[in-house]
Protein backbone atom coordinates (compact mmCIF):
# COMPACT_ATOMS: atom_id res chain seq x y z
CA UNK A 1 0.00 0.00 0.00
CA UNK A 2 1.29 3.48 -0.81
CA UNK A 3 2.38 5.58 2.11
CA UNK A 4 1.19 8.87 0.67
CA UNK A 5 -2.16 10.08 -0.58
CA UNK A 6 -3.02 9.58 -4.27
CA UNK A 7 -2.83 13.30 -4.96
CA UNK A 8 0.69 13.58 -3.61
CA UNK A 9 1.95 10.08 -4.43
CA UNK A 10 5.69 9.85 -4.94
CA UNK A 11 6.18 7.24 -7.69
CA UNK A 12 8.86 4.71 -6.85
CA UNK A 13 10.42 4.26 -10.28
CA UNK A 14 9.34 4.30 -13.91
CA UNK A 15 8.91 1.00 -15.85
CA UNK A 16 12.29 1.59 -17.50
CA UNK A 17 13.94 2.10 -14.09
CA UNK A 18 12.26 -1.03 -12.76
CA UNK A 19 13.72 -3.08 -15.61
CA UNK A 20 17.12 -1.53 -14.93
CA UNK A 21 16.91 -2.59 -11.32
CA UNK A 22 15.75 -6.05 -12.36
CA UNK A 23 18.88 -6.51 -14.49
CA UNK A 24 21.27 -5.18 -11.84
CA UNK A 25 23.22 -7.41 -9.51
CA UNK A 26 22.17 -6.03 -6.13
CA UNK A 27 23.73 -7.01 -2.81
CA UNK A 28 21.82 -9.13 -0.32
CA UNK A 29 19.56 -7.46 2.19
CA UNK A 30 22.01 -8.16 4.99
CA UNK A 31 24.83 -6.48 3.09
CA UNK A 32 22.54 -3.54 2.33
CA UNK A 33 21.72 -3.12 6.01
CA UNK A 34 25.36 -3.24 7.03
CA UNK A 35 26.53 -0.72 4.47
CA UNK A 36 23.57 1.60 4.96
CA UNK A 37 24.21 1.54 8.70
CA UNK A 38 27.84 2.50 8.22
CA UNK A 39 26.96 5.19 5.68
CA UNK A 40 24.42 6.77 8.01
CA UNK A 41 26.77 6.63 10.98
CA UNK A 42 29.54 8.27 8.93
CA UNK A 43 27.19 11.03 7.79
CA UNK A 44 26.29 11.79 11.39
CA UNK A 45 29.97 11.72 12.39
CA UNK A 46 30.71 14.17 9.57
CA UNK A 47 28.44 16.81 11.14
CA UNK A 48 30.04 16.39 14.60
CA UNK A 49 32.42 19.26 13.98
CA UNK A 50 35.58 19.07 16.07
CA UNK A 51 36.62 21.97 18.30
CA UNK A 52 39.78 21.60 20.39
CA UNK A 53 39.39 22.72 23.99
CA UNK A 54 41.07 22.36 27.40
CA UNK A 55 38.28 20.14 28.72
CA UNK A 56 38.41 17.51 25.98
CA UNK A 57 39.06 14.06 27.41
CA UNK A 58 40.85 13.08 24.19
CA UNK A 59 42.85 16.20 23.20
CA UNK A 60 43.36 15.57 19.50
CA UNK A 61 45.11 18.21 17.38
CA UNK A 62 42.55 20.40 15.65
CA UNK A 63 43.78 19.40 12.20
CA UNK A 64 43.41 15.69 13.02
CA UNK A 65 39.94 16.12 14.54
CA UNK A 66 38.70 18.01 11.49
CA UNK A 67 40.34 15.52 9.13
CA UNK A 68 38.49 12.65 10.82
CA UNK A 69 35.08 14.26 10.39
CA UNK A 70 35.75 15.40 6.83
CA UNK A 71 37.25 12.03 5.95
CA UNK A 72 34.08 10.32 7.20
CA UNK A 73 32.14 11.94 4.36
CA UNK A 74 34.62 10.60 1.81
CA UNK A 75 34.31 7.07 3.20
CA UNK A 76 30.51 7.37 3.17
CA UNK A 77 30.63 8.42 -0.49
CA UNK A 78 32.80 5.44 -1.42
CA UNK A 79 30.48 3.03 0.43
CA UNK A 80 27.43 4.58 -1.25
CA UNK A 81 29.04 4.11 -4.66
CA UNK A 82 29.79 0.44 -3.91
CA UNK A 83 26.19 -0.03 -2.81
CA UNK A 84 24.65 1.76 -5.80
CA UNK A 85 27.03 0.93 -8.64
CA UNK A 86 24.51 1.83 -11.36
CA UNK A 87 24.00 5.32 -9.87
CA UNK A 88 20.22 4.91 -9.84
CA UNK A 89 18.27 7.35 -7.70
CA UNK A 90 14.67 7.96 -6.67
CA UNK A 91 13.02 11.30 -7.19
CA UNK A 92 11.91 13.10 -4.05
CA UNK A 93 11.05 16.67 -3.24
CA UNK A 94 13.52 17.03 -0.37
CA UNK A 95 16.68 16.29 -2.34
CA UNK A 96 15.45 18.19 -5.40
CA UNK A 97 15.12 21.31 -3.25
CA UNK A 98 18.42 20.61 -1.47
CA UNK A 99 20.12 20.26 -4.85
CA UNK A 100 18.67 23.62 -5.91
CA UNK A 101 19.93 25.10 -2.64
CA UNK A 102 23.37 23.60 -3.24
CA UNK A 103 23.45 24.95 -6.78
CA UNK A 104 22.48 28.46 -5.66
CA UNK A 105 25.17 28.35 -2.95
CA UNK A 106 27.79 27.54 -5.59
CA UNK A 107 27.13 30.85 -7.35
CA UNK A 108 28.57 32.91 -4.50
CA UNK A 109 30.81 30.37 -2.76
CA UNK A 110 33.27 30.40 -5.65
CA UNK A 111 33.43 34.19 -5.70
CA UNK A 112 35.58 34.02 -2.59
CA UNK A 113 33.82 36.33 -0.13
CA UNK A 114 34.84 33.98 2.69
CA UNK A 115 38.03 32.74 1.05
CA UNK A 116 38.91 29.16 0.21
CA UNK A 117 36.92 27.98 3.23
CA UNK A 118 33.71 28.88 1.42
CA UNK A 119 34.59 26.68 -1.54
CA UNK A 120 35.59 23.83 0.77
CA UNK A 121 32.30 24.05 2.64
CA UNK A 122 30.36 24.02 -0.63
CA UNK A 123 32.20 20.92 -1.84
CA UNK A 124 31.35 19.24 1.44
CA UNK A 125 27.70 20.22 0.98
CA UNK A 126 27.75 18.81 -2.55
CA UNK A 127 29.27 15.53 -1.35
CA UNK A 128 26.76 15.26 1.48
CA UNK A 129 23.76 15.69 -0.82
CA UNK A 130 25.31 13.27 -3.31
CA UNK A 131 25.53 10.52 -0.69
CA UNK A 132 21.87 11.06 0.21
CA UNK A 133 20.91 10.77 -3.47
CA UNK A 134 22.87 7.52 -3.83
CA UNK A 135 21.02 5.79 -0.99
CA UNK A 136 17.52 6.87 -2.07
CA UNK A 137 16.72 3.46 -3.65
CA UNK A 138 16.50 2.13 -0.09
CA UNK A 139 14.23 4.90 1.19
CA UNK A 140 10.64 3.97 1.89
CA UNK A 141 11.37 0.50 3.23
CA UNK A 142 8.53 -1.04 5.21
CA UNK A 143 10.83 -1.71 8.17
CA UNK A 144 11.66 2.03 8.57
CA UNK A 145 15.32 1.06 8.25
CA UNK A 146 16.67 4.59 7.91
CA UNK A 147 14.70 5.76 10.94
CA UNK A 148 16.09 2.91 13.02
CA UNK A 149 19.64 3.66 11.91
CA UNK A 150 19.11 7.31 12.82
CA UNK A 151 17.99 6.40 16.34
CA UNK A 152 20.91 4.01 16.70
CA UNK A 153 23.44 6.61 15.59
CA UNK A 154 21.96 9.21 17.95
CA UNK A 155 22.04 6.70 20.80
CA UNK A 156 25.73 6.05 20.12
CA UNK A 157 26.53 9.78 20.28
CA UNK A 158 24.52 10.20 23.48
CA UNK A 159 26.36 7.20 24.90
CA UNK A 160 29.67 8.97 24.30
CA UNK A 161 28.32 12.01 26.16
CA UNK A 162 27.31 9.84 29.12
CA UNK A 163 30.73 8.14 29.15
CA UNK A 164 32.35 11.56 29.37
CA UNK A 165 29.97 12.48 32.17
CA UNK A 166 30.88 9.34 34.14
CA UNK A 167 34.63 9.72 33.58
CA UNK A 168 34.82 13.42 34.41
CA UNK A 169 31.60 15.12 35.55
CA UNK A 170 33.40 18.42 36.13
CA UNK A 171 34.66 18.57 32.56
CA UNK A 172 31.31 17.49 31.13
CA UNK A 173 29.57 20.47 32.76
CA UNK A 174 32.46 22.92 32.45
CA UNK A 175 33.28 22.36 28.76
CA UNK A 176 30.68 24.87 27.58
CA UNK A 177 30.43 26.90 30.77
CA UNK A 178 27.29 27.67 32.71
CA UNK A 179 26.86 24.18 34.16
CA UNK A 180 25.33 22.71 30.99
CA UNK A 181 26.08 19.16 29.87
CA UNK A 182 28.29 18.88 26.80
CA UNK A 183 30.37 16.22 25.14
CA UNK A 184 33.95 15.77 26.30
CA UNK A 185 34.93 12.38 24.86
CA UNK A 186 34.20 14.10 21.55
CA UNK A 187 33.59 17.86 21.94
CA UNK A 188 29.87 18.50 21.40
CA UNK A 189 28.20 21.78 22.48
CA UNK A 190 25.24 21.47 24.88
CA UNK A 191 22.79 22.71 22.23
CA UNK A 192 23.80 19.91 19.88
CA UNK A 193 23.66 17.33 22.68
CA UNK A 194 20.14 18.58 23.38
CA UNK A 195 19.22 18.19 19.72
CA UNK A 196 20.40 14.58 19.65
CA UNK A 197 18.65 13.78 22.93
CA UNK A 198 15.38 15.43 21.86
CA UNK A 199 15.20 13.71 18.46
CA UNK A 200 16.17 10.34 19.95
CA UNK A 201 13.54 10.68 22.68
CA UNK A 202 10.84 11.94 20.31
CA UNK A 203 11.43 9.18 17.75
CA UNK A 204 11.34 6.55 20.50
CA UNK A 205 8.05 7.87 21.88
CA UNK A 206 6.35 8.31 18.49
CA UNK A 207 7.45 4.88 17.26
CA UNK A 208 6.17 3.33 20.49
CA UNK A 209 2.84 5.12 20.10
CA UNK A 210 2.64 3.83 16.54
CA UNK A 211 3.35 0.26 17.60
CA UNK A 212 6.76 -0.07 15.92
CA UNK A 213 10.17 -0.35 17.52
CA UNK A 214 8.76 -1.33 20.91
CA UNK A 215 10.88 -3.25 23.40
CA UNK A 216 11.54 -3.49 27.11
CA UNK A 217 14.18 -0.78 26.65
CA UNK A 218 11.70 1.84 25.43
CA UNK A 219 11.04 3.24 28.91
CA UNK A 220 14.72 3.47 29.97
CA UNK A 221 15.62 4.97 26.58
CA UNK A 222 13.02 7.74 26.97
CA UNK A 223 14.05 8.46 30.56
CA UNK A 224 17.72 8.55 29.61
CA UNK A 225 17.12 10.86 26.67
CA UNK A 226 15.02 13.22 28.79
CA UNK A 227 17.66 13.23 31.54
CA UNK A 228 20.36 14.26 29.07
CA UNK A 229 18.09 16.93 27.59
CA UNK A 230 17.32 18.40 31.02
CA UNK A 231 21.02 18.45 31.94
CA UNK A 232 21.84 20.47 28.81
CA UNK A 233 19.47 23.28 29.94
CA UNK A 234 18.37 23.85 26.33
CA UNK A 235 14.92 25.38 26.17
CA UNK A 236 14.38 25.40 22.41
CA UNK A 237 15.08 21.68 22.05
CA UNK A 238 12.69 20.84 24.89
CA UNK A 239 9.95 23.03 23.42
CA UNK A 240 10.47 21.54 19.95
CA UNK A 241 10.36 18.03 21.42
CA UNK A 242 7.07 18.67 23.21
CA UNK A 243 5.40 20.29 20.20
CA UNK A 244 6.71 17.73 17.72
CA UNK A 245 5.72 14.75 19.89
CA UNK A 246 2.28 16.23 20.47
CA UNK A 247 1.67 16.73 16.74
CA UNK A 248 2.99 13.28 15.87
CA UNK A 249 0.97 11.66 18.64
CA UNK A 250 -2.24 13.45 17.73
CA UNK A 251 -1.95 12.15 14.17
CA UNK A 252 -2.46 8.68 15.68
CA UNK A 253 -5.19 9.72 18.11
CA UNK A 254 -8.14 8.31 16.18
CA UNK A 255 -6.47 5.06 15.15
CA UNK A 256 -4.48 3.98 18.22
CA UNK A 257 -6.02 3.27 21.60
CA UNK A 258 -2.52 3.38 23.09
CA UNK A 259 -2.21 7.01 22.03
CA UNK A 260 -5.48 8.03 23.67
CA UNK A 261 -4.50 6.36 26.95
CA UNK A 262 -0.98 7.79 26.84
CA UNK A 263 -2.24 11.31 26.12
CA UNK A 264 -4.69 11.18 29.04
CA UNK A 265 -1.95 9.96 31.38
CA UNK A 266 0.48 12.58 30.08
CA UNK A 267 -2.00 15.39 30.78
CA UNK A 268 -2.46 14.20 34.36
CA UNK A 269 1.29 13.85 34.93
CA UNK A 270 1.92 17.26 33.35
CA UNK A 271 -0.65 18.95 35.55
CA UNK A 272 0.79 17.36 38.70
CA UNK A 273 4.34 18.17 37.63
CA UNK A 274 3.58 21.81 36.90
CA UNK A 275 1.90 22.22 40.26
CA UNK A 276 4.49 20.34 42.32
CA UNK A 277 7.72 21.45 40.66
CA UNK A 278 6.86 24.98 39.57
CA UNK A 279 9.86 26.62 41.33
CA UNK A 280 12.32 24.12 39.88
CA UNK A 281 10.83 24.44 36.38
CA UNK A 282 10.99 28.22 36.58
CA UNK A 283 14.63 28.10 37.68
CA UNK A 284 15.52 25.64 34.94
CA UNK A 285 13.81 27.70 32.28
CA UNK A 286 15.37 31.03 33.23
CA UNK A 287 18.89 29.57 33.83
CA UNK A 288 19.59 32.51 36.11
CA UNK A 289 19.11 35.04 33.30
CA UNK A 290 17.48 38.42 33.69
CA UNK A 291 14.26 39.36 31.92
CA UNK A 292 16.25 41.41 29.40
CA UNK A 293 18.45 38.41 28.56
CA UNK A 294 15.37 36.27 28.09
CA UNK A 295 13.80 38.88 25.82
CA UNK A 296 16.83 39.16 23.53
CA UNK A 297 17.33 35.37 23.53
CA UNK A 298 20.63 35.44 25.44
CA UNK A 299 22.11 38.07 23.13
CA UNK A 300 21.08 36.44 19.87
CA UNK A 301 18.85 39.29 18.74
CA UNK A 302 21.79 41.72 18.95
CA UNK A 303 23.74 39.69 16.40
CA UNK A 304 20.63 39.22 14.27
CA UNK A 305 19.92 42.96 14.17
CA UNK A 306 23.50 43.74 13.19
CA UNK A 307 23.43 41.13 10.41
CA UNK A 308 20.15 42.44 8.99
CA UNK A 309 21.29 46.07 9.20
CA UNK A 310 24.54 45.45 7.30
CA UNK A 311 24.48 46.97 3.78
CA UNK A 312 24.50 44.53 0.86
CA UNK A 313 23.99 44.67 -2.89
CA UNK A 314 20.89 43.33 -4.62
CA UNK A 315 22.85 40.29 -5.79
CA UNK A 316 24.01 39.55 -2.23
CA UNK A 317 20.47 40.06 -0.96
CA UNK A 318 19.22 37.40 -3.37
CA UNK A 319 22.12 34.92 -3.29
CA UNK A 320 24.11 35.77 -0.15
CA UNK A 321 27.90 35.61 0.17
CA UNK A 322 28.56 31.87 -0.10
CA UNK A 323 29.00 29.18 2.55
CA UNK A 324 30.28 30.69 5.83
CA UNK A 325 31.11 29.30 9.26
CA UNK A 326 27.73 30.44 10.68
CA UNK A 327 29.12 33.51 12.41
CA UNK A 328 28.88 37.26 11.91
CA UNK A 329 31.65 39.56 13.18
CA UNK A 330 32.97 36.63 15.18
CA UNK A 331 29.66 35.94 16.93
CA UNK A 332 27.52 32.83 16.29
CA UNK A 333 24.34 33.54 14.36
CA UNK A 334 22.26 30.78 16.01
CA UNK A 335 19.40 30.92 13.51
CA UNK A 336 19.01 28.77 10.42
CA UNK A 337 17.03 31.43 8.64
CA UNK A 338 19.52 34.25 9.20
CA UNK A 339 22.50 31.99 8.61
CA UNK A 340 20.99 30.92 5.29
CA UNK A 341 20.23 34.56 4.52
CA UNK A 342 23.92 35.40 5.02
CA UNK A 343 25.14 32.45 2.96
CA UNK A 344 22.48 31.98 0.27
CA UNK A 345 20.31 35.08 0.55
CA UNK A 346 16.56 35.27 0.14
CA UNK A 347 16.64 32.48 -2.43
CA UNK A 348 18.09 30.16 0.19
CA UNK A 349 15.48 31.09 2.77
CA UNK A 350 12.68 30.51 0.28
CA UNK A 351 14.07 27.06 -0.56
CA UNK A 352 14.44 26.22 3.15
CA UNK A 353 10.84 27.24 3.72
CA UNK A 354 9.71 25.13 0.76
CA UNK A 355 11.52 22.11 2.20
CA UNK A 356 9.63 22.31 5.49
CA UNK A 357 6.25 23.28 4.03
CA UNK A 358 6.32 20.65 1.30
CA UNK A 359 7.36 17.87 3.66
CA UNK A 360 4.65 18.98 6.09
CA UNK A 361 2.04 18.97 3.31
CA UNK A 362 3.05 15.49 2.13
CA UNK A 363 2.97 14.20 5.72
CA UNK A 364 -0.46 15.68 6.44
CA UNK A 365 -1.87 14.20 3.22
CA UNK A 366 -0.47 10.73 3.98
CA UNK A 367 -2.58 7.95 5.53
CA UNK A 368 -2.62 7.83 9.32
CA UNK A 369 0.00 5.55 10.78
CA UNK A 370 3.46 5.42 12.32
CA UNK A 371 5.13 6.66 9.14
CA UNK A 372 3.14 9.88 9.09
CA UNK A 373 3.61 10.32 12.86
CA UNK A 374 7.40 9.99 12.56
CA UNK A 375 7.53 12.43 9.64
CA UNK A 376 5.32 14.99 11.38
CA UNK A 377 7.44 14.83 14.52
CA UNK A 378 10.69 15.39 12.62
CA UNK A 379 9.39 18.19 10.39
CA UNK A 380 7.72 20.05 13.27
CA UNK A 381 10.78 19.60 15.48
CA UNK A 382 13.09 21.01 12.81
CA UNK A 383 10.71 23.90 12.12
CA UNK A 384 10.69 24.95 15.79
CA UNK A 385 14.31 24.23 16.73
CA UNK A 386 15.94 25.92 13.74
CA UNK A 387 14.64 29.29 14.94
CA UNK A 388 17.63 29.42 17.32
CA UNK A 389 19.87 26.79 15.69
CA UNK A 390 21.70 26.69 12.36
CA UNK A 391 21.60 23.75 9.97
CA UNK A 392 18.84 23.94 7.35
CA UNK A 393 21.01 25.29 4.54
CA UNK A 394 24.09 23.09 5.02
CA UNK A 395 25.22 19.56 6.00
CA UNK A 396 23.82 19.05 9.49
CA UNK A 397 21.84 16.75 11.71
CA UNK A 398 18.76 18.74 10.70
CA UNK A 399 19.27 17.66 7.09
CA UNK A 400 19.57 14.05 8.27
CA UNK A 401 16.37 14.45 10.32
CA UNK A 402 14.50 15.69 7.26
CA UNK A 403 15.97 12.92 5.11
CA UNK A 404 14.53 10.38 7.54
CA UNK A 405 11.16 12.17 7.35
CA UNK A 406 11.24 12.01 3.55
CA UNK A 407 12.28 8.36 3.57
CA UNK A 408 9.32 7.23 5.67
CA UNK A 409 6.87 9.12 3.46
CA UNK A 410 8.04 7.51 0.23
CA UNK A 411 6.39 4.40 -1.19
CA UNK A 412 8.38 1.16 -0.98
CA UNK A 413 10.41 0.31 -4.06
CA UNK A 414 8.92 -2.99 -5.24
CA UNK A 415 11.62 -4.72 -7.24
CA UNK A 416 13.13 -8.13 -6.54
CA UNK A 417 16.65 -6.91 -5.79
CA UNK A 418 15.52 -4.84 -2.81
CA UNK A 419 13.65 -7.68 -1.14
CA UNK A 420 15.37 -9.87 1.44
CA UNK A 421 17.21 -12.80 -0.16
Amino acid sequence: MSTVSPGLRLRAVSPVMSRAWASASAPTDRAVRQRLGWIWGLLLFDVLTYAKGPDNLVPLPSALGKALTEGALGVALVLALTLNKRLLVRRNVLLVLCTCLCASAAVMSFRGYFGIGSMTRWLRYFGFVSVLWLITPWWGRADLLLCRFHRRALAFVLGSVLVGLLVSPHRAFAAAGGGRLGGTLWPIPPTQVAHYAAVFTGLTVVMWLGGVGTSRWTGPAVLGGMAVLVLTHTRTALLALLIGTLVGGLSLFLTRRRVRKALSLALVVLAIGLFSFAPFLSSWFTRGESSQELTNLTGRTTTWSALLAAPRTEVNTLFGYGMSNDSYDGLPIDSSWLSTYLDQGLVGDVLDGLVLLTLLAVAVASPAGPRRAVALFLVVYCGVATYTETGLGQPSTYLLDLAVAMSVLMAPLRVPELRPH
